[in-house]
């Protein structure tokens, strides 16, 4: 079955001939050249035959905002590749460290071509060898830190439909989005992908209530009586829950918690040196923590169940559901000029997910069936110009 995302623009354009990205022609090291080629296109998209390790070095430098992709997984699964790309496959390496050289690898060349402000989100699955779990996974993650990337989340990918026949281990239902960027300042709209409060604050016998019940009378006790406080501290922290109060009443909080010196205990720890909010605790006496109305960050677990292919049609056994492409694009590729890469781009979930959110995709893979499989998808999912 294949999955259709409906509303989306296709022309016969070439790539790049909507919009402006500063290059003459992103594609113009690849036309005509032997080996590589554009296997489709569109104003908005392109999907690229070739060995991304190849491909990208042809690429403008620095010309990708995002690379969403997952790998070829090590020893796990046999991928229908075209004849001339069926020695030194990713995935197939007999060792494993093998396979961590080669991700690095593309890695690197992946650096040349992401901005300095852009992402990288890496999907990887695990394996087992003699019953012992290898942590493929990490063991890139890590390559790719000894390389120079910055790794900023671990995202818990929780599929909830595991497979498996061993009867002697728990299933395993989750796998691993690594989240890297090459600089500290890097582009992120949190605004993209905040999620709206379930619970909104209420007032119950006169007094304005929290999401969860918190409507400050337990913390303005405990600062009255409070013996770890100076009078000025008790005066602040008072005047700061007041004032806290006054922000749900007026619709632009949810939710909140106070910490008071001596009262509440830290989370991770009371070392200055080692938490800002030890230091906060210190300094001031007292530290609160807001739910704003405007929504909040999702967390690093994401239940997302894996919509079902026909394998006979769309026989790529590693695609990732479009729904779990849309935080990592919406929140670090910008609207509208904004490209996504892929470097194995499979069956083009990638691709569709870019344009389904009015970015711009591309996608490179090594296989013609996956590519076509890739350019029926698109062209089902979207409306002609």
């Amino acid at each position: 079955m294949t999955e259709v995302v409906q509303g989306l623009a296709i022309d016969n354009r070439r790539f790049g001939d909507s919009f402006a990205l500063g290059f003459e022609d992103p594609l113009a090291n690849i036309r005509g050249r032997e080996g590589v080629g554009i296997f489709d296109e569109s104003s908005r998209h392109a999907l690229i035959r070739g060995d991304c390790r190849e491909v990208l070095g042809l690429l403008p430098k620095e010309s990708v905002n995002c690379v969403i992709t997952s790998p070829p997984y090590w020893q796990q699964r046999e991928y229908e590749v075209d004849k001339e790309y069926e020695s030194g496959l990713i995935g197939a390496e007999k060792e494993s460290e093998a396979y961590v050289r080669s991700l690095v690898e593309v890695f690197r060349k992946v650096k040349r071509v992401l901005k300095p402000d852009g992402s990288v989100w890496l999907n990887i699955g695990d394996k087992y060898v003699d019953k012992n779990l290898m942590g493929m996974p990490w063991r890139v993650a890590l390559g790719m830190t000894k390389d120079g990337w910055i790794l900023r989340n671990d995202i818990i990918w929780y599929s909830s439909k595991g497979t498996q026949s061993a009867k002697d281990r728990f299933r395993d239902i989750y796998e691993h989005i690594f989240h890297f960027v090459q600089s500290k300042d890097y582009y992120f709209k949190q605004d993209e992908v905040l999620l709206e409060p379930v619970k909104v604050p209420k007032f119950t016998n006169g007094k304005i209530v929290s999401a969860t019940g918190v409507n400050g009378d337990k913390y303005r006790k405990q600062i009255e009586e409070s013996q770890s406080l100076t009078a000025e501290e008790r005066k602040q922290a008072l005047a700061a829950l007041d004032e806290t109060l006054r922000q749900m009443e007026a619709g632009e909080l949810v939710d909140f918690r106070m910490t008071i010196r001596g009262q509440q205990r830290l989370l991770h720890s009371d070392r200055n040196g080692i938490s800002g909010r030890a230091k906060e605790l210190e300094k001031r006496g007292y530290y609160i923590l807001k739910s704003h109305s405007e929504g909040y960050m999702p967390t690093d677990i994401w239940k997302i169940v894996p919509e079902d292919q026909v394998k006979e049609r769309d026989s790529h056994y590693a695609a990732f559901p479009v729904e779990l492409l849309k935080r990592p694009i919406a929140s670090t590729c910008p609207d509208l000029s904004g490209i996504v890469l892929d470097p194995f781009v499979g069956t083009g979930t990638s691709v569709l997910a870019a344009l389904s959110l009015n970015r711009i995709g591309i996608g490179i893979d090594i296989s013609t069936k996956y590519l076509q499989i890739a350019k029926d998808r698109l062209r089902a999912s979207q409306v002609r110009l």
